[in-house]
């Protein structure tokens, strides 16, 4: 495809739509691959895949082999569930939180995302899935950004608290984070101060994209 080869030199837009939750989206062929960005960050694939993908492989993939099934909050193109059947092979349930209808729209016509069998999408807002569902989960990856702002509602105590009651024992929350200032930063110390260290351990990765911080609780018990 000429569009793929010219990639490696120019990024090609392919598609570009209006969104009333996300404003913008965009399909774009860039180094040789398909990305999704909003107007002001990538949302799917291209560094957003390398972020997550560091991640997946700081919990583990052989850990990532043994587990039943995994929540993913934020959907929008996919990427990590591809890193997840693709390139781990996990062969368990993932269910996908995703609030935007026409993201999932765009990933299924763009990325195939409706081709993957092991996949449920449930459109939905994350907070009151978390507040409704009934099951339990080996890992919960929480990939929320409306643009470049995260919905304050992450970092409340009484939604991580929630979040945190719906892992099994030995599971895993990997949350990625957006840092543009210091209040940021802040934020996300309080938001680790305040989880119970009885219970989880708590880390910041260090970071390997500039405005991203990843950070990962585990279930002790």
């Amino acid at each position: 495809m000429i569009q793929k080869i010219l990639s490696y030199i120019i990024p090609i837009k392919i598609f570009k739509k209006k969104s009333a939750r996300s404003k913008t989206l965009e399909v774009t062929w860039a180094n040789g691959e398909l990305v999704l960005d909003s107007e002001n960050t990538n949302y799917s694939y291209g560094s957003l895949q390398r972020i997550l993908r560091y991640g997946l492989r700081n919990i583990g993939y052989g850990n990532i082999l043994k587990m039943d099934h995994i929540l993913l909050l934020g959907v929008a193109g996919g990427s990590v569930i591809k890193t997840l059947t693709d390139e781990v092979q996990y062969p368990g349930k993932i269910t996908g939180v995703e609030i935007d209808p026409d993201i999932i729209t765009i990933a299924n016509q763009y990325f195939k995302l409706n081709e993957i069998k092991q996949l449920e999408v449930v459109i939905d807002d994350a907070f009151e899935f978390v507040l409704r569902t009934k099951d339990k989960y080996d890992l919960i990856i929480i990939d929320i950004f409306e643009d470049i702002k995260m919905p304050n509602f992450l970092f409340e105590s009484f939604f991580s608290a929630h979040l945190c009651s719906l892992l099994k024992n030995r599971g895993y929350i990997l949350f990625n984070t957006m840092i543009l200032d210091e209040e940021h930063n802040v934020r996300n110390r309080k938001y680790i101060a305040e989880i119970d260290q009885k219970i989880f351990t708590t880390k910041m990765l260090p970071r390997i994209e500039d405005h991203n911080e990843l950070i990962i609780i585990e279930k002790k018990l």
